[in-house]
């Protein structure tokens, strides 16, 4: 019974970590590009802005500013090669700085994100307004950073940056395609297994979910010329109607009291 349970879980563990992240990158691209392409009037994240508006600003605010931070800081510190920093610093001191930075801004985080999720749950105007989508995508995303937050305690355990190195490694050989990336992290702790499966499972639900709008960002807002609405102090005239070419024009209607009075005879 051991060895079929063996057998099971390594199997699984290959297609989770060496199969699954492809399935999950592909349907992010191409799904992206087909609702981008077909769903145009859905690419956008739903606002409810109106409703409970200073629970929203804190929670919004906190949670946008930390979860690029933190996912800048994946990116970065997945996908930079050993070498190119080993001059600089150690492994343990890198996981370190991950540790204590990851931390304070997922703490951050997990506050802003409990502020919006209470407030999509307990306010019955802004649930009726909600798709399960939107309930769902909130629920994964607490539940992802709140595994977040638990390995930190087992990042503090290995702290000679080793599990540091195999994440890394793995996530490495996942985006430049090489065979056995599954391996690299065999053993690891299963928070941090888990941690993976349900970031790839982000990208997986993506094209799906109002998480779309983070390709919509308004950058190009910041580096638009300026737009002139109405000149200070001065009034806008009132337009009148628009005559189509090539048309006699349309006498405009006489009203009761303006008709020429017949004398009578």
């Amino acid at each position: 019974m051991s060895v079929v349970w063996n057998g099971f879980t390594d199997y699984l563990h290959d297609f989770l970590f060496g199969i699954y992240p492809y399935i999950c990158m592909g349907v992010f691209v191409i799904g992206s590009l087909i609702r981008f392409d077909r769903d145009q009037y859905t690419w956008r994240s739903g606002s409810s802005q109106m409703l409970r508006a200073k629970q929203l600003r804190w929670g919004s605010n906190l949670f946008h500013y930390s979860i690029l931070f933190l996912f800048f800081g994946h990116f970065f510190g997945l996908l930079t090669p050993h070498w190119a920093y080993e001059w600089a610093i150690a492994p343990a001191d890198k996981q370190l700085v991950a540790v204590t930075a990851g931390g304070i801004a997922g703490a951050v985080c997990f506050v802003g994100l409990s502020l919006l999720l209470h407030r999509r749950l307990y306010d019955a105007r802004i649930r009726r307004t909600s798709t399960y989508a939107d309930t769902f995508i909130l629920l994964l995303l607490w539940v992802q950073l709140t595994l977040g937050l638990v390995t930190l305690p087992f990042s503090l355990g290995h702290s000679d940056g080793l599990a540091m190195l195999k994440l890394s490694g793995w996530a490495q050989a996942i985006v430049t395609f090489q065979g056995g990336a599954a391996d690299l992290i065999r053993g690891l702790d299963l928070p941090y297994l888990v941690h993976l499966v349900l970031g790839m499972t982000l990208f997986l639900v993506t094209p799906f979910t109002r998480l779309v709008h983070i390709f919509s960002a308004p950058v190009w807002y910041l580096f638009r010329s300026w737009q002139v609405v109405r000149v200070r102090g001065g009034s806008t005239a009132r337009p009148g109607p628009v005559q189509r070419p090539g048309l006699a024009p349309v006498p405009a209607p006489v009203l009761a009291d303006q008709r020429p009075r017949v004398p009578a005879e």
